[in-house]
């Protein structure tokens, strides 16, 4: 489905889970290369030690680049989470932010690396950061990318 940046910024922010933990979209740029996330640390977000709640941490990059990558690649493509992870670096405290960026090299490798027929799944990481820049946590997501309906890009249209 082909969404406009700004709706789905007004979509997300609107989200309940989002709502629920305090995550924020603040930014979508209009080619899709960049977004900007931020949560407040609140009662609703805040794990028994009185730091950002890990869940929620993950919950703010969770979806932003399968995303991102379904709106830059178009409906020739189909975009799935495969998997990921989050190492946690140091407590969060205050508002957390996360810019997760796709490059015009990332997107060119997933159309190259699918070109033939075949699923991709390239992996990527997004830093969560703390009102000082450092690194509370680090998140690795791993795509599955192919194109719709699986063959080579030269056989198709011909």
């Amino acid at each position: 489905m082909k969404w406009t940046p700004r709706r789905l910024q007004w979509l997300l922010n609107l989200y309940p889970p989002y709502l629920g933990a305090g995550v924020r979209v603040t930014h979508i740029d209009p080619q899709w290369r960049e977004l900007r996330v931020s949560m407040r640390l609140r009662w609703r977000n805040r794990n028994a030690v009185g730091t950002h709640f890990g869940g929620s941490l993950y919950s703010m990059v969770d979806p932003h680049l399968m995303l991102m990558f379904m709106q830059r690649l178009g409906s020739e493509y189909v975009v799935w989470d495969k998997s990921a992870g989050i190492e946690f670096k140091k407590p969060g405290r205050g508002t957390v932010r996360a810019v997760i960026r796709i490059s015009e090299a990332d997107v060119e490798e997933i159309r190259r690396a699918t070109a033939a027929g075949e699923s991709h799944c390239p992996t990527y990481e997004v830093a969560i950061l703390d009102e000082q820049g450092d690194v509370v946590a680090r998140v690795t997501k791993t795509l599955y990318v192919r194109l719709r309906d699986g063959s080579p890009v030269q056989a198709r249209g011909a």
